[in-house]
């Protein structure tokens, strides 16, 4: 007994000499040199390209020729700063498993004293605390804290999702900004074509003065929808840089593709039941929903678990009178005057709150995917009448031309018809837009790509 007592005074000392210490590192923020480092991101940076590697699974030349939105994607999840703010809360998540699994630590108390009597006036006392949790708090305190750190997981994919898709819309606009300028700039070739002609027509007396007006006025409103156009496209432009992570000057040069632009998947590859099936089981809030619930279960087996009181085991030694005494005294908490009905009330209703949140979500997710789904599939019927006008428009420009050939109808009339044709893919390429718009709504509805994988994020990757 006296060995078992002086093991128990002699490990105390033991832990506290030689276990390590967690030691403070400093790390400023200096937001010149942040700013620095900003500016300077490129597309060519050695980090990116190992990461972009590191992540594709075959090999690629990098930066490539033109980049398209898996290869920007991959960009925005290497510089978005959204994404280390949430990465950083998966670690925080991460590092409350280990405060969850800690025990509590024993309390140690010595000292010595001094009584009357002069025979043996000295007299030292020492007591260990040891505490001993019961009814499994300790486990349930690591499963709650297990479960949050998995919705701090899903947290961060969902905010990669968010990043892919304003990237998405940027790249979009982009794309098809610059498209529209090109069109624009025909238009208006095509209509200045069409004022030197009136105007020979007008020298000869064939046409009128207002018909002249009427062609010079609407090359002008060109030239200014030409204007707004170059103005949308910088827009553009710096939207995209902003949803990369990058400064505006990391893309001059770069060329940017999209393979299936001009190509939404058809209704029949987008079925309702698909796609509500789609949202319901993979959407990223959906699934972090239940995990939520997974974990106000456990918080509440915690609060329950709380209402048995922990063993608190008091072993001491003293050495009084001339002689050393041993004792063990093993204390309870006396659950008298409440038994944690409020903690486990207040853990309740969390628990049926997080219950009625899926269900709402739930709810929400199928009303969403109806809306989103019916938006593509009348974009979807727009855009092929777009294509069917624009069909018929160019049939009418090449009988135009051809009559011209044959002598049969003069210059103005194919100008006219070719303007025709160029206004009917300006009408095509607004359908598309309204087409991709919905559909980018519809992968938003369903948190999931519809034409073409995303790029895996790995939960702990960062910039070096």
């Amino acid at each position: 007994m006296k060995q078992f007592f002086r093991a128990l005074i002699c490990l105390p000392v033991a832990v506290v000499t030689w276990s390590g210490c967690a030691k403070y590192h400093p790390k400023p923020i200096a937001p010149a040199q942040i700013e620095s480092d900003f500016k300077a991101r490129t597309l060519s940076d050695p980090g990116l390209r190992s990461y972009v590697e590191a992540n594709l699974p075959k090999p690629v030349i990098w930066p490539p020729h033109a980049l398209d939105l898996g290869a920007l994607t991959l960009v925005a999840f290497y510089y978005q700063p959204e994404l280390d703010v949430a990465r950083a809360q998966t670690a925080l998540a991460t590092a409350g498993v280990k405060t969850a699994a800690a025990r509590p630590n024993p309390t140690l108390a010595a000292g010595p004293g001094y009584e009357s009597l002069p025979s043996a006036p000295f007299l030292f006392r020492f007591s260990l605390n040891i505490p001993v949790e019961t009814a499994g708090k300790r486990g349930y305190r690591i499963k709650e804290a297990q479960r949050l750190t998995e919705a701090s997981r899903l947290a961060l994919a969902e905010t990669a999702w968010k990043v892919r898709t304003r990237l998405r819309a940027a790249l979009l606009d982009q794309l098809l900004s610059a498209r529209e300028l090109s069109l624009l700039e025909d238009e208006r070739n095509l209509q200045a074509e069409a004022v030197r002609l009136v105007r020979m027509r007008l020298e000869v007396g064939a046409v009128s003065r207002p018909v002249l007006d009427l062609a010079q006025f609407e090359l002008s409103g060109t030239v200014l929808a030409i204007r707004s156009a170059e103005g949308r496209l910088a827009h553009a432009r710096v939207a995209l840089a902003g949803a990369l992570g990058v400064p505006l000057s990391a893309l001059d040069g770069c060329a940017f593709a999209w393979p299936d632009l001009d190509k939404p998947p058809g209704e029949r590859l987008i079925t309702r039941f698909g796609i509500q099936r789609a949202g319901l089981l993979n959407r990223i809030d959906v699934r972090r929903s239940l995990v939520q619930y997974a974990a106000a279960e456990a918080a509440l087996q915690l609060e329950v678990a709380r209402q048995y009181p922990n063993l608190n085991l008091d072993p001491g030694y003293a050495f009084d009178d001339g002689e050393n005494k041993y004792t063990i005294v093993p204390g309870l908490l006396l659950p008298i005057f409440n038994r944690n009905q409020g903690p486990i009330a207040e853990a309740e209703a969390r628990r049926e709150e997080a219950a009625t949140r899926f269900l709402a979500l739930q709810a929400t997710v199928i009303n969403e995917t109806e809306t989103a789904l019916g938006d593509y599939r009348a974009a979807s019927g727009e855009l092929a009448d777009a294509d069917r006008t624009l069909a018929i428009q160019r049939q009418r420009a090449n009988a135009a031309e051809a009559s011209l050939k044959a002598g049969e109808t003069d210059r103005l009339t194919l100008v006219t018809a070719r303007f025709q044709v160029a206004a009917a893919q300006m009408l095509r390429l607004n359908a598309l837009r309204k087409t991709q718009q919905a559909l980018g709504q519809l992968e938003d509805a369903v948190e999931r790509p519809l034409t073409g994988g995303l790029p895996p994020l790995p939960p702990g990757s960062h910039r070096p």
